[in-house]
């Protein structure tokens, strides 16, 4: 399971270095994660301190510090 999660982390973090803040579903529909290990890699990558979260409106956008 950590394998899964960490490979959907990377690719967030991926997806973020190319396109900039982006919102999970966005990212999540555009990478393929599905809805929960989209969660996990939020938090994976809020743990190592590599992920900003800001709200925008009623959108909730992650970006990379």
């Amino acid at each position: 399971m950590l394998n899964v999660i960490g490979d959907a982390a990377g690719k967030v973090w991926e997806y973020l270095d190319k396109n900039g803040p982006s919102s999970a579903n966005k990212i999540a529909t555009e990478t393929g994660i599905n809805k929960n290990d989209m969660q996990r890699a939020i938090g994976w990558l809020a743990k190592e301190d590599k992920l900003s979260v800001e709200m925008k409106g009623r959108i909730e956008t992650l970006s990379l510090k």
